[in-house]
């Protein structure tokens, strides 16, 4: 076992002082645990730690900085521009740090770093309990959280880190705090939405709401009824009952049992929806949708909240190639919606797809300055899905998805969501933090000054 610039006996010593596994370039699983979820990265690093405690955090974390080795973080793997991962880095993961405590005395759950969102779902359907987590149930709760994350559930009760109450985190000075409102209250604000630049959280502890059984799924239209079917829609979900969601999309019907075999490679629009409580408000919300334009495919139905969680997932399976461009939206004009329907008929491969998330309802119920994540007064965050499992059309996906973004740039807020950006550079990721920019500068310094948690969208202290 050798890594450049460092002694064997010095890694062995190392690997002694660890509950779970050292991964080395030599190791015959060293390809299996640098491999993330876009296929599209090929990051080599020099050593990855699967840890077991939190103990083995501290010690790679030690380890890392005696010998100038650059600092990854890893916990589900499934960011588009491969940030769980560098070359010549140490990955510290945390995907075996994957225990769920529910207590329904207080109505919380506690999670840790290395938990999937179907962990998660698995743990609290039982009770008919959930809060705002992304819509692939295979996404890392780490990653979604610190970004801010949202889903199928955040226009009843807001954005993940509005359902967090506590984490537990690891300072660059080896320190293991738990900050919240009122401990390290600066450190609370800054990880709900500034991604993984302060610390590593080794733990999260969340309100859960009501989110057992929902009425949910896909209703579809030919493409050529988006001229009618958006702007229906816009002026829908932006005076909807709250517990009331549904998504836009732009899609390819893949070639699969579950569709009809005539709408196989057929481009289309449509709604996923996931409404909650009263059967007769979500009926009377579909039927608005079904008297406007009756739909070519219509999947809505009852189901568990956790089921309409994982619908998509075989669709979309670890080692696709993956490019992602995305934008917030305040206003669908009709300009921009011409503008979408124009790019989405060019969607080049068939996995390739343009959502519309809402984030109205409960996500504007707090303001820009309550925490990092500085966008509650857009209406939609726009995804570009650029997406193949042939290596060969990278740049067909590619030129796709940045031609679009720039067609729709005049029509958006500036900025992104960090979540889902690329590695894109400082101004994209200053432009996407807006206001809050200068005190996240300023937090990054104070728990930071080394950079040493830079594998992120950065913010340099």
């Amino acid at each position: 076992m050798e890594t450049k610039g460092v002694d064997a006996e010095v890694l062995n010593a190392f690997k002694n002082q660890l509950k779970g596994e050292l991964v080395t370039p030599d190791s015959d699983r060293y390809d299996m645990f640098r491999r993330v979820y876009n296929g599209m990265i090929d990051k080599k690093p020099a050593l990855i730690v699967r840890c077991q405690t939190i103990a083995d955090i501290l010690y790679s974390l030690e380890f890392g900085k005696a010998h100038g080795i650059r600092i990854a973080v890893r916990s589900g793997g499934h960011h588009a521009a491969g940030l769980a991962v560098a070359d010549t880095s140490i990955v510290i993961d945390l995907g075996l740090l994957n225990g769920i405590q529910v207590d329904l005395k207080f109505n919380t759950v506690r999670v840790e770093a290395g938990c999937l969102l179907g962990d998660i779902d698995h743990a609290l359907q039982p009770f008919g309990k959930a809060f705002p987590t992304g819509n692939f149930s295979t996404s890392g709760i780490s990653g979604l959280t610190l970004g801010g994350g949202f889903g199928y559930l955040s226009r009843a009760y807001g954005l993940t880190i509005d359902s967090l109450i506590e984490a537990d985190i690891v300072l660059a000075d080896g320190r293991l705090i738990t900050t919240d409102q009122h401990n390290f209250p600066d450190l609370f604000w800054a990880i709900r939405g500034g991604g993984g630049n302060f610390g590593i959280v080794t733990s999260y502890l969340f309100e859960i709401h009501p989110a057992g059984i929902i009425q949910g799924g896909p209703m579809l239209w030919h493409i050529e009824e988006a001229r009618y079917i958006m702007p229906f829609y816009r002026d829908f979900i932006l005076k909807a009952p709250k517990e009331i969601y549904c998504y836009f999309t732009f899609l390819t019907i893949p070639p699969t049992a579950i569709f009809p075999e005539h709408l196989h490679h057929k481009k289309m629009c449509g709604l996923v929806w996931c409404n909650l409580g009263s059967t007769i408000k979500s009926n009377q919300a579909l039927e608005h949708f079904r008297n406007f334009k009756p739909p070519t495919l219509d999947y809505v139905d009852i189901m568990d909240y956790a089921h309409l969680q994982s619908l998509f997932d075989n669709l979309y399976p670890s080692s696709l190639q993956w490019y992602l461009k995305n934008a917030f939206i305040k206003d669908l004009n009709q300009d921009a919606i011409s503008k979408n329907i124009t790019y989405a008929n060019l969607l080049p491969t068939p996995h390739c797809a343009v959502h519309f998330y809402p984030i109205n309802g409960a996500c504007h119920h707090k303001s820009n300055k309550e925490s990092a994540w500085g966008n509650r007064d857009a209406n939609w965050t726009q995804v570009i899905i650029g997406v193949d499992p042939d290596p060969t059309n990278n740049h067909k996906i590619t030129h796709w998805a940045k031609s679009y973004w720039e067609a729709i740039r005049p029509y958006t807020l500036g900025g992104g969501y960090i979540n889902f950006m690329m590695d894109e550079g400082q101004d994209q990721v200053r432009a996407s933090y807006r206001d809050n920019y200068a005190k996240l500068k300023k937090i990054k310094q104070k728990y930071d000054p080394r950079n040493l948690f830079q594998v992120n969208q950065n913010i340099l202290p």
